[in-house]
């Protein structure tokens, strides 16, 4: 998952390759939104994890590799 802010967080979701884009996209308005996603998919990111994902949303952009389950990336 990428994302990046324009007037809230847009996200996009890639394929494996990291160059084909799922057609989904999410606008979020809370930048808390992004741990909350990213948990849900079992990313459980140590205090290292989460200062690299507080960086990358205190710059306006970054990504997080998420291990989808078959039927997570189905819905």
């Amino acid at each position: 998952m990428s994302f990046q802010t324009q007037s809230g967080w847009r996200c996009q979701f890639l394929e494996e390759d990291l160059k084909t884009p799922i057609p989904v996209h999410l606008n979020l308005v809370r930048q808390e939104r992004l741990f909350e996603i990213a948990e849900r998919v079992g990313f459980r990111p140590n205090l290292e994890g989460r200062q690299t994902i507080q960086r990358a949303i205190d710059m306006g952009r970054g990504g997080i590799w998420l291990e989808l389950t078959e039927e997570q990336y189905q819905r």
